[in-house]
């Protein structure tokens, strides 16, 4: 089994990414995979050894789905984010509400209801602590572990007044302590 942390550290490769992206739908051609990404076919042999060496491709050069689920079950368990929200601020409506738009730590949706929007909203602002300047970069990287629309999130946290911006640097300026 690859431990999570090698799987991750293997994954953030873009040719190894790509690999076992091509794996996934069928076995991997080389040449064409080394022409797609205008790479050496060494290159794509050696992201191949790599991911067979981990375990994570078959010797027909298909992903080893089975690999992959065993690396996912040695996952840590996933708080949901209702279960952060347990210091007493948040009423029990709240937490409700909250829940029924994440699912573990993801953001399955952002509410088109504004209230609802607003409690989603600052429960995201808590990811920035108070004091502290963050780079567009930054900021766009937290929301992305919640929901992949991490510009929006961005725009509706300014929008909203949970976050300031000024020269590409913002900071927490709303939301309860948490």
């Amino acid at each position: 089994m690859t431990p999570p942390t090698e799987f991750l550290r293997l994954a953030l490769d873009p040719e190894r990414l790509a690999v076992l992206g091509h794996a996934a739908v069928g076995p991997v051609d080389v040449a064409l995979l080394a022409k797609m990404l205008d790479v050496p076919r060494r290159r794509i042999l050696q992201a191949i050894g790599r991911l067979r060496d981990a375990g994570l491709l078959t010797p027909e050069l298909r992903l080893d789905r089975e690999a992959l689920r065993d690396t996912a079950r040695a996952l840590p368990a996933v708080e949901t984010a209702s279960a952060e929200l347990t210091d007493g601020s948040w009423s029990a409506e709240e937490v409700s509400v909250i829940a029924r738009f994440f699912q573990g730590s993801r953001l399955t949706q952002i509410p088109a209801q504004r209230s609802k929007r607003l409690l989603v909203l600052e429960r995201l602002s808590q990811e920035f602590e108070p004091g502290l300047r963050y780079p567009e970069r930054q900021v766009d990287f937290i929301l992305q572990l919640f929901h992949p629309d991490h510009a929006t999130l961005r725009r509706y946290l300014v929008d909203e007044g949970y976050l300031t911006r000024a020269d590409g640097v913002y900071w927490r300026t709303g939301g309860r302590a948490g």
